[in-house]
């Protein structure tokens, strides 16, 4: 416990520790989450001495959105005409106020998907603006629709799609709706970035805590110690998986009071078919955000595993934080250039994946069996950062 202590402390003294913390919790916090609501994405718009366009009054806009939306319940083929009419109206009485509470983009994105025929392509203007309420029935009749063209054209047929089918029959219908606009910034966007935004600080964090001992040239002097080498690699392995938690719970912690603030909880029992018609997961709001927060920080945990092997393996600190680097931003460079089966085995590296993954339909076939690609995206891993604990362990020892 003592080792451990000493460790710790000497990880936390540290001044570039401190300054990553510190500009990752104001990137994340500050910037991604508060600044983002009250300004950036939710503040009112046309205000023009601001860069963003909007006035900073996400607060208010926020609760006024999220009032006009409870006015609704569920989602059916007469609120649907309602809210398009709404929005109508509103445009010709010039009240732009109002119009920005509704959920103008994510209604217009169902009106593309599901009444094509009805999209003047001679006009550019948005179809909420022009579009006859009137015909816009048989909402959920051309949801399934589109969910099984969707299936085809992604050559999902056969078993594959019998079990996606399978898995969408078991979502709720008619949808619950509440304001969507702020869930979809928050899975789309703002929750999704964590990860990836945290690989970096982790990598300059991490990469150090083996290789950064031959730099100081305190190695031999630590694999010499009474406590010997095992006992030293699992210190400092135990050391960086706390920091990474301590790292997550932090950042996790800002955003949930962030959210809490100026969202709360209001509609998290909506489905993500709301955010996104064609998914398929019989999931809702919050039992998504629980998947990404999950998705989350796993992947930092498996990414911590990783990035401690690199330190053990090489003796030089720069070279072990471009190979972390690489690790996980490398894959999404060449991800597009590769076959669709060996882009799905990338997204299984710990960040390299997306906790977004919930609003699509990947799987794998394993063991003549589908499975949902999320699951696998969840657990594989962090198995992955946990296997490369021992071979750190020992890759350090031969060092000694």
């Amino acid at each position: 416990m003592n080792l451990f202590l000493a460790e710790h402390n000497k990880l936390w003294k540290r001044n570039g520790v401190k300054i990553c913390v510190l500009l990752c919790f104001f990137y994340v916090v500050i910037v991604g989450n508060i600044l983002t609501f009250q300004w950036f994405s939710f503040g009112s718009n046309d205000d023009a001495t601001s860069s963003f366009g909007n006035h900073f009054d996400g607060y208010d806009m926020i609760k006024e959105s999220q009032a006009y939306a409870r006015t609704f319940g569920e989602l059916t083929d007469e609120t649907i005409q309602r809210m398009v009419r709404d929005y109508q109206r509103l445009k010709a009485e010039g009240k732009d106020r109002e119009r920005e509470w509704m959920d103008r983009g994510i209604i217009d994105n169902w009106l593309e998907t599901l009444w094509p025929e009805l999209k003047d392509s001679a006009r550019y203007e948005t179809m909420i603006t022009y579009v006859d309420a009137d015909q816009l029935t048989g909402f959920y009749e051309r949801r399934q629709q589109a969910v099984e063209d969707f299936l085809k054209i992604s050559g999902q047929t056969g078993g594959e799609q019998e079990y996606l089918l399978k898995m969408e029959s078991k979502v709720q219908k008619p949808f619950r709706y509440q304001w969507v606009e702020s869930w979809s910034q928050l899975l789309g966007s703002i929750l999704a970035d964590l990860g990836m935004v945290m690989a970096l600080f982790l990598a300059i964090v991490l990469s150090p805590l083996f290789a950064g001992e031959w730099h100081s040239n305190t190695g031999g002097m630590i694999l010499a110690t009474r406590n010997g080498w095992r006992q030293a690699a699992r210190t400092k392995i135990m050391v960086g998986f706390a920091f990474t938690l301590e790292f997550f719970t932090l950042l996790a912690g800002g955003m949930l009071t962030a959210q809490l603030f100026f969202l709360g909880f209001s509609g998290w029992d909506m489905p993500i078919q709301t955010i996104k018609l064609i998914a398929v997961a019989p999931i809702n709001m919050l039992g998504a955000e629980l998947y990404e927060y999950g998705f989350t920080l796993l992947g930092v945990i498996g990414y911590a595993g990783v990035v401690m092997l690199i330190s053990a393996a090489v003796r030089n600190h720069i070279l072990a934080l471009l190979l972390s680097l690489f690790v996980v931003y490398g894959p999404m460079m060449i991800s597009s250039y590769l076959p669709m089966g060996l882009q799905k085995a990338l997204d299984l590296l710990p960040l390299v994946g997306s906790g977004t993954d919930i609003f699509r339909t990947n799987t794998f076939h394993l063991f003549g069996t589908y499975i949902w690609s999320p699951w696998l995206l969840l657990i594989v891993p962090v198995l992955l950062g946990l296997l490369c604990v021992p071979f750190a362990v020992k890759c350090w020892a031969r060092k000694g």
